[in-house]
């Protein structure tokens, strides 16, 4: 036991005169942070995994991103374009798209037209495009039309154009429509077509109904739908309902189903009930019927 106890000092001992020398070789290998260090599977390996020195961010692509948004900026007419630090070929290309929007600006009428920067041919398209826009908006009615610009033959078709839409409008009742302007034909066909509009309000109740407007079998049908239509208002309980326009026997009727209505809500207790609308009859049934049984 006594050599055994001598050998475990002379081991300790060995130990921690080598201790230094272990200490700096894991500093050593923490500096470094390779893969030395984690081959020895310590706490020191964990360590230098945390602590990895990180690359200086990649400088080099601000200038580029910078010369982008320089550009980008040119392209679309910002105030922060900068055009002398384009590149030939990209001033050459911002030319060439500045001049394509030019030209397309002026043919659609929208936006600033430029025309000293337009060819002869380029300022005759645009010409063609003022024409043909002005005959469209004429034929359209449309307040930007200059008649002034048509020529014979397009003012005859913005004529004609202009014929049929008031045509329409005056058959179906619908925007400007100039009597007028219409052939003894058409204005056959406008009243017709007015008559029949004139029918179908009335008889869907319809507050631009003129009664007097229509014919005594038109009026005959109107009569019976509208009371019709009244009744079942009455029967619903609707504000608008003309009880003068009921007949003797609609009021009959009425008169017994609103009775029959109270007196179940006072038998049930559920709904409105005005006991003072009960006949004797049937304030003695539900009398009868809320006394408790006798055992």
């Amino acid at each position: 036991m006594k050599i055994n106890f001598r050998r475990y000092i002379r081991a300790q001992t060995a130990y921690l005169s080598l201790w230094p020398i272990f200490m700096f070789a894991q500093t050593a290998d923490l500096s470094k942070g390779g893969p030395a260090v984690c081959n020895n599977s310590t706490v020191v390996c964990e360590a230098s995994n945390r602590i990895q020195p990180q690359p200086p961010a990649d400088q080099s692509k601000v200038p580029t991103a910078n010369h982008q948004r320089n550009v980008s900026a040119c392209r679309n007419g910002w105030a922060a374009c900068d055009r002398s630090k384009l590149t030939a070929t990209e001033a050459v290309a911002l030319a060439i798209a500045e001049h394509e929007q030019n030209i397309s600006r002026c043919k659609s009428g929208l936006g600033f037209c430029d025309r000293s920067r337009l060819s002869a041919t380029e300022a005759n398209e645009v010409d063609i495009a003022a024409h043909q826009r002005n005959l469209y908006d004429c034929t359209e009615a449309w307040v930007s039309c200059k008649h002034e610009l048509l020529t014979p033959t397009e003012a005859k078709t913005v004529g004609s154009a202009e014929r049929r839409r008031n045509l329409s409008n005056c058959t179906d009742g619908i925007g400007t429509c100039d009597n007028s302007k219409l052939t003894p034909t058409e204005a056959s066909a406008v009243a017709n077509a007015e008559h029949e509009r004139n029918f179908s309000n009335c008889r869907n109740g319809w507050s631009d109904c003129d009664h007097s407007q229509l014919t005594m079998p038109q009026a005959r049908v109107i009569a019976t739908e509208e009371r019709a239509r009244n009744l079942a208002i009455c029967k619903n309980g609707g504000e608008s309902c003309d009880y003068s326009q009921l007949t003797t026997v609609e009021a009959s009727r009425l008169a017994a189903a609103e009775q029959k209505r109270n007196y179940t809500a006072c038998l049930k207790g559920y709904g409105f009930c005005d006991r003072s609308r009960l006949s004797p009859e049937e304030i003695k049934t539900i009398g009868l019927q809320s006394k408790p049984s006798s055992h």
